[in-house]
C-alpha cells in the first residue's frame, strides 16, 4: 500500500510532448529563480544552440514574458511574467500569513517588528507588531519610506542587479531623512556590497534618530515580489554585539513567514 502522506510523485510526461513549448516554459521557470540571464546561459541551460535559445527568447519577449536590455543584451522578467506574479500575490494575504510569526517574534525580541515590500525606490510596510515595552519604536505599518534609508530597503536592494539599480537610482545624489542617511549612489553601492556579504542590513539612525533596525530577506513564491523582515529598537537596546543573535532569530522567523506564503 502506498504512503498517502509521502511526497507527491512527479506528473507523467505527456503522451505527445511539444519540445519547443517545454523549452520555453523552462526558460520562464529559470527567470523565476534568477533576476537575469544571458543568451549563452539560456543555451547552456537548455542544451541547445544559441540560435535556438534566441528564437525561444524572442517569442517570450514578443508575448511580454521577458524583456531585453538594449545595451547589455541581458534578459529579465517581462511585464506578462510580473503580471502573473502579482496575480499570485493578490491571492496571498501577507499580513494575515505573517501576523502570528510577528507576534511571537516581537515577544521573543521585546521589540517592534515589520514586514516591508520593495516598491521601486521605496519600501512600503505591510505588516507590523509593536514591542511590548513602555519605551519602544512606533509601528511603521502603512508608511512608505525611501529604500536606501532603511534596513528593509537595503536588504532588498542588495538583491537587484546593477542594471536594475541604475534604473532605480539614475543619479548620484540621494535624498536623506536624517544626517546619518546615505546620500550618494557610490556610498549605497558600497553598503549593498556589505549587505550581500553578511546577509543582512543595518540601519543605525538613518531613517529615525535614536533607532537601530536590522533586516533580512523573506523568500516569496512570486517572482518580482520582494519582502523583508526587520526588528526595530532604540539604539541603546540594540548594540553591534547583539546583531548576530538578533539576525539569527530574524532569519528563522523570515523562513517561517516564507513557508506560510506558499
Amino acid at each position: 500500500m502506498s504512503d498517502a502522506s509521502g511526497p507527491a510523485a512527479d506528473p507523467p510526461v505527456p503522451q505527445y510532448p511539444i519540445e519547443s513549448v517545454d523549452k520555453a516554459l523552462r526558460l520562464v521557470l529559470l527567470l523565476t529563480d534568477r533576476p537575469e540571464i544571458r543568451l549563452s546561459e539560456a543555451a547552456r541551460y537548455l542544451g541547445v544552440a544559441s540560435s535556438t535559445a534566441h528564437r525561444l527568447l524572442a517569442m517570450l519577449q514578443y508575448r511580454g514574458f521577458v524583456r531585453q536590455d538594449s545595451s547589455s543584451k541581458i534578459f529579465r522578467a517581462g511585464p506578462a511574467l510580473m503580471g502573473l506574479a502579482f496575480a499570485v500575490f493578490g491571492r496571498i494575504d501577507v499580513e494575515d500569513a505573517a501576523k502570528p510569526v510577528l507576534r511571537r517574534l516581537s515577544e521573543q525580541l521585546n521589540e517592534a517588528v515589520h514586514v516591508g515590500m520593495l516598491d521601486g525606490a521605496n519600501v512600503r510596510f505591510i505588516a507590523a507588531v509593536e514591542g511590548p515595552t513602555a519605551v519602544r519604536v512606533a509601528s511603521r505599518l502603512g508608511r512608505t519610506m525611501p529604500a536606501h534609508c532603511t534596513s528593509t530597503g537595503k536588504v532588498l536592494l542588495a538583491e537587484l542587479s546593477e542594471a536594475e539599480l541604475d534604473n532605480v537610482y539614475p543619479r548620484e545624489n540621494l535624498d536623506r531623512i536624517t544626517e546619518h542617511s546615505i546620500r550618494r549612489r557610490t556610498e549605497l553601492d558600497l553598503e549593498l556590497a556589505r549587505v550581500r556579504e553578511r546577509g543582512y542590513a543595518v540601519n543605525r539612525e538613518e531613517s529615525e534618530e535614536g533607532v537601530t533596525l536590522l533586516a533580512v530577506p523573506i523568500s516569496t513564491p512570486a517572482p518580482g515580489l520582494r519582502l523583508a523582515l526587520n526588528a526595530a529598537a532604540p539604539v541603546h537596546r540594540l548594540t553591534a554585539s547583539m546583531y548576530p543573535e538578533v539576525v539569527s532569530t530574524l532569519a528563522d522567523a523570515a523562513a517561517e513567514i516564507g513557508r506560510r506564503l506558499v
